[in-house]
Parts: structure tokens; C-alpha cells; sequence
């Protein structure tokens, strides 16, 4: 694999660390507000109705979102798989290679500590 693939797919396994992280904290958002909105489910008044109205269509489309994302993802992560696959399939030395010096690396990192 050519150094500018390898650098691509590098990035492009930190957008989705990245994207992975934000959908779990969009998760535990989501989770948060449903707890507040039961929370004052007995609230009275026309403005916390209304406050928990919006919040719940806020939410709605917060989750449609979500899902939305996720989807993405993992069709990402299956485009990245197959492409991984390919590689290794079509440069087997070269992929053992590769494996022998990351492994190597992250064995020299872990023994400093």
C-alpha cells in the first residue's frame, strides 16, 4: 500500500474514533434529557409543558439523528473491512510485515512504561 493510502486510511480511522466517540456522548445526552423529562413530568404549568414539548421534539430528531450516523458508520466500517481484506489478500508479506513492526512498536511502548 502506497504511503498516501496508508495515511488516508489512518485519517480515516481517526474521523471515525472520532464520529464513534461523539455518538456515544450523543447517546448519554439523549439518555440524560429522558430522564429530566420524566423527571418533571409532574411539573405544572403552560411553560414546562411546553418546555418538555420541545425537549421531546428536540430528542426525537436528536435520536433520528443518531440512528442515521450509526447507519453510516457501519457501512463505513464494512467498506473499511473489505478494503483492509483486499489488501492483505492481494500483499500478504507485506501485510505481515506491517503487523511485525506496529506489534514490535507497541511492545517497545508498553516495556518503557
Amino acid at each position: 500500500m502506497a504511503t498516501a493510502e496508508l495515511e488516508a486510511a489512518t485519517e480515516g480511522e481517526l474521523e471515525q474514533d472520532v464520529k464513534e466517540k461523539l455518538m456515544e456522548d450523543l447517546r448519554l445526552v439523549v439518555t440524560d434529557a429522558e430522564e429530566l423529562l420524566k423527571a418533571t413530568a409532574g411539573q405544572a404549568g403552560d411553560q414546562a409543558r411546553a418546555a418538555r414539548a420541545k425537549m421531546e421534539e428536540s430528542l426525537k430528531m436528536a435520536k433520528e439523528k443518531l440512528v442515521a450516523a450509526e447507519a453510516t458508520l457501519v457501512e463505513r466500517a464494512r467498506v473499511a473491512a473489505k478494503a483492509t481484506d483486499g489488501y492483505v489478500r492481494a500483499h500478504p508479506w507485506e501485510s505481515v510485515g506491517i503487523g511485525t513492526v506496529v506489534g514490535l512498536v507497541v511492545g517497545i511502548l508498553i516495556a518503557r512504561r
